[in-house]
């Protein structure tokens, strides 16, 4: 069943793991990897990753990407979202901090950020136009 725009926008806030997929261009199809996100219902989706991985460079010259979040229990639910880039910039320790403690157990986060290589990251802010979602456990 397909879900509210409230319900999908509350289920992509959850901290789950990403699917992120971009355009590789030159005649393969798209790079999907595993990814940490984050949203808050009614912004943009934002994920950091290395300035220097294939990943970055796919995602800036595409201008775009899609982002799936699933689950499979209690009931299969999953949201898919896709739309531009709307800011690339030099990650902060702060937006490290915030997307080391939605995934990190607790206690782990300052050491997890004391051994990142924060110049070595960028984040990429997406702007949520299309979205695809549905809850397959009440059928």
């Amino acid at each position: 069943m397909p879900l509210s725009r409230e319900d999908r926008e509350k289920f992509l806030a959850e901290p789950h793991i990403g699917a992120l997929a971009v355009d590789a261009g030159e005649g393969r199809g798209p790079l999907a990897v595993p990814i940490w996100y984050q949203y808050e219902p009614g912004g943009d989706l934002w994920v950091l990753t290395g300035r220097d991985s294939r990943k970055a460079a796919l995602i800036g010259r595409a201008g775009r990407f899609s982002l799936l979040a699933e689950r499979v229990d209690p009931s299969i639910r999953y949201v898919s979202v896709e739309g531009p880039v709307t800011a690339t910039a030099a990650t902060t320790e702060a937006e490290l901090r915030e997307m080391s403690a939605r995934y990190m157990p607790e206690g782990k986060v300052d050491a997890y950020v004391e051994a990142s290589d924060l110049p070595a990251l960028v984040t990429f802010r997406m702007r949520p136009e299309r979205w695809n979602a549905a809850d397959l456990g009440s059928l």
